[in-house]
């Protein structure tokens, strides 16, 4: 599921304002990582991680390989954070609606 340009846009706006809810240290994106990240987009949909100091892996490596393990589209990497979207498969989250072309 490749995201627009628009629909990038529009994830980012929203992405602005969050904190990070994902760390990501020394240990780089091992098992507990990727459950937590799983947990938090399924009730999300949209979460921004940060690449600790520890970390040997840069934030567009991490977001990469997080979104890969997750199914996910890497949306935006700035400085040593990244934005991944994922849509939700619950029903009792409120789902992002995407912008279309």
């Amino acid at each position: 599921m490749a995201l627009t340009k628009k629909q990038i846009k529009q994830l980012r706006a929203l992405a602005n304002p969050m904190n990070p809810l994902i760390q990501i240290g020394k240990n780089d994106i091992n098992e507990p990582t990727v459950k937590q990240a799983d947990e938090t987009i399924e009730k999300r949909e949209l979460i921004k991680c940060a690449v600790l100091d520890g970390c040997g892996l840069s934030a567009k490596e991490a977001g990469d390989a997080l979104a890969e393990e997750l199914g996910a589209e890497l949306v935006q990497t700035i400085g040593n954070r990244f934005v991944i979207y994922r849509r939700s498969h619950r029903d009792d989250v409120e789902h992002i609606q995407l912008v279309h072309d």
